[in-house]
């Protein structure tokens, strides 16, 4: 009996992190930038690709963040993270894009993803 790994040969067609669709996200004001309550988004339906593998792979996603002057509009944050589909990219990495394009357009008094 032959050893081989039957998969090996097996991969679905993934995008790179170009895909990423950073241009989706806008930003409108924060009204309310004297208090000190934090925006708290939560979703269970985040999916990226595996990038060695090709398989798909879900993630519970938490992005919490104290605004500054503005917000994340959340049909923009919905495609932004729609963009990540077919994109292969570890969760961890995943995160941190997020992380730093979320900080870049919103300026954050604080945020984690």
């Amino acid at each position: 009996m032959e050893n081989f790994d039957k998969y090996a040969s097996r991969r679905f067609d993934i995008m790179n992190e170009e895909a990423i669709d950073a241009d989706v996200l806008e930003a409108i004001p924060f009204e309310y930038t004297e208090s000190a309550g934090k925006v708290i988004y939560e979703t269970s339906e985040f999916t990226m690709v595996c990038p060695w593998t090709g398989s798909p792979d879900f993630g519970n996603l938490v992005i919490r963040y104290t605004p500054g002057q503005l917000l994340v509009e959340l049909k923009s944050l919905k495609y932004y993270l729609t963009s990540y589909r077919n994109v292969g990219i570890l969760q961890e990495h995943a995160a941190h894009r997020i992380l730093g394009d979320l900080v870049k357009l919103l300026q954050p008094v604080e945020m984690t993803v």
